[in-house]
Formats: structure tokens, C-alpha cells, sequence
């Protein structure tokens, strides 16, 4: 069984606090800070990447 780096595809739906990488990446992605992303993770209590950009857009659309 082939092992990848990178995980599964069921991985690659979350976001994993421990790997600046993939913080980095959802957070220029959505144009916010890497802080940001830790929030909404603490915030909506999961690390599902809908649920965060869900939470985040909602955010901002109420910020505007």
C-alpha cells in the first residue's frame, strides 16, 4: 500500500493545526491571516476546511 506525504483525500478535507502549510495555504486562500484560521478552527470547534471557510466568509460578510 502506497504511503503519500500529502494523505488521503478524507485528510485533505481538514486542516491540520500542525502543519503551517496547510494553515498558510486556507489562510491566503481566503485572504486572512494564519491567526485567523486558528480562530475559526477554535470557534466552529472543528478542522473540516467547509466549516472553517463557511465560518470565515460568514465573518466577513458581516464585517462589511
Amino acid at each position: 500500500m502506497p504511503t503519500s506525504k500529502r494523505g488521503t483525500s478524507a485528510d485533505r478535507k481538514r486542516v491540520n493545526s500542525s502543519e503551517e502549510y496547510e494553515v498558510r495555504h486556507i489562510a491566503e486562500k481566503l485572504g486572512v491571516s494564519s491567526q485567523a484560521i486558528g480562530g475559526a478552527k477554535r470557534a466552529t470547534g472543528s478542522n473540516d476546511r467547509k466549516v472553517i471557510e463557511e465560518y470565515i466568509k460568514n465573518k466577513q460578510k458581516k464585517a462589511s
